[in-house]
């Protein structure tokens, strides 16, 4: 019998938040079936798939599927668990023995439910291969890059000037955050429905100017802009392309709008076209980490489902584009490549030699030299979750993934047979690659902070590694 303690968190962020006892003797069961509120269902047996999946049940209180949604966060320390099901819960187990085997099960049953596939060895070998063994299994892993890194020294951000910043961007979300896109000069900006918000940058982070700029269509070919949901910065970042989608609810676009950052005038409508065919893209990047520092830049990545390419906004001829005399000029395809399998690409970075990273919806990260974008040099497997948006620093070394629950760090380092040290960009990792690192809320945080709670857009800042800025909800945290 699987016996535990199970304790509830009431209260919510009150002063009278407190842990309470639920059920003292109560015992825990993993068991798969299709349907997860009510007890009337029967549990489906040991080996049946289908449309059916491991439920958690802990008495008659918890009945929550086996999943990252459940934000489940362990302490070894105190043989504890918590989670987050209609509620936060504790499990206290009696023994170090028996904490180590619910963690083993829910492990199990996790990669079950996410895969498809029973949690054998060479079912695990088969998703993420012997090279990635050490992301499920972190004993084996090469951990000596992480062992390098520098974690002390830097003060802390002051606690007031934190609080400040929250109240600027709770303020600035009431305008509809979209993004936030981070300047390697004077500004950063947050981009909302009706124009961006200016935020200046310092060696510890961004500090609001009281400054925002709204967007006028000015040239644009339709007289007005839609909400824009992607911001790429350019011109040493004096201009700004906008990506506005043509459906709600999905990123897909066939053109963008170039806007003046001074003026906060659309200049130009621009449109995806390839062989004389309109195309959609999904995202877009700067060739290189610090080309938007390029006054006279010219061309930019793009980013779609299945799809992996430049572009130039100059004419085949070499020569800028006439844009007054154009109602819409066309951006030229000038390198990349169309896969001919599902990809599934979500969302891509650029490192400071033009190396690449992208971010799928089955989770893998795929890191691709600057000299090829058709194959991969490493390709991380995916830990269950789509990644929304990625990021890499400027000398390639660490990725920063996100997705719904949580945020992957990943250290790109690893030493060749002949004792060189590189990064995955430039060479096939092996089975020198160290496990990544997880960041997320805790149960109760995740909890508290509602039902629409996804992290979105983890972005690195150009002053440092450690310090990565995300949004959650609207709001944006240090």
């Amino acid at each position: 019998m699987n016996s535990v303690k199970l304790y509830l968190h009431i209260g919510g962020n009150t002063p009278k938040a407190k842990w309470i006892v639920s059920d003292k003797h109560a015992s825990y069961s993993f068991v798969r079936t299709s349907k997860i509120d009510g007890e009337d269902d029967e549990d489906e047996p040991d080996g049946a798939m289908g449309q059916s999946w491991w439920v958690l049940k802990v008495g008659s209180k918890v009945r929550a599927r086996v999943s990252t949604e459940m934000q489940l966060k362990l302490f070894g320390d105190q043989r504890r668990v918590d989670f987050v099901s209609n509620g936060v819960w504790a499990l206290k187990f009696p023994t170090d023995q028996a904490f180590r085997k619910f963690v083993s099960e829910f492990q199990d049953y996790l990669f079950e439910n996410v895969h498809g596939l029973k949690a054998t060895e060479e079912n695990k070998i088969k998703v993420y291969g012997k090279e990635f063994i050490g992301w499920l299994k972190p004993e084996a892993a090469d951990d000596s890059m992480w062992e390098d890194t520098d974690d002390g020294g830097e003060p802390e951000t002051p606690i007031r000037a934190s609080q400040d910043l929250l109240e600027e961007f709770e303020e600035a979300a009431n305008g509809g955050v979209q993004s936030l896109t981070l300047g390697a000069l004077d500004n950063s900006f947050l981009v909302n429905d009706i124009g961006l918000q200016v935020y200046r940058n310092f060696n510890r982070g961004i500090h609001g100017k009281g400054v925002s700029v709204k967007f006028d269509a000015g040239n644009s070919s339709s007289g007005r802009l839609s909400t824009p949901k992607k911001a790429l910065l350019m011109r040493a970042e004096t201009n700004m392309l906008l990506m506005s989608p043509l459906n709600e609810g999905k990123p897909h676009t066939t053109g963008l709008q170039q806007l003046d950052i001074e003026t906060g005038k659309i200049v130009t409508d621009w449109k995806f076209e390839k062989d004389g065919a309109d195309i959609t893209m999904r995202d877009i990047t700067n060739d290189t980490k610090g080309s938007q520092l390029d006054p006279s830049e010219s061309t930019f990545l793009g980013l779609d489902d299945n799809r992996l390419c430049q572009w130039d906004m100059r004419d085949r001829r070499g020569m800028v584009q006439n844009i007054a005399m154009a109602n819409s000029p066309v951006l030229h395809w000038t390198q990349g490549h169309q896969f001919s399998r599902g990809t599934n690409f979500q969302c891509f970075a650029t490192t400071g030699d033009g190396s690449i990273v992208v971010g799928s919806l089955d989770g893998k990260i795929r890191l691709y030299s600057k000299s090829s974008m058709r194959q991969a040099k490493t390709a991380f497997p995916g830990l269950g979750s789509p990644v929304t948006n990625v990021d890499v620093t400027y000398d390639g070394k660490w990725i920063l993934g996100t997705t719904d629950t949580h945020l992957i760090l990943i250290c790109t380092l690893f030493t060749d047979k002949d004792g060189r040290t590189k990064t995955g960009f430039s060479g096939r990792m092996g089975n020198k690659i160290p496990a990544p690192r997880l960041l997320k809320l805790t149960p109760l945080d995740s909890h508290l902070a509602g039902t629409n709670n996804k992290f979105h857009g983890g972005h690195f800042s150009w002053v440092g590694i450690l310090y990565p800025l995300y949004m959650f909800q609207p709001l944006i945290v240090l």
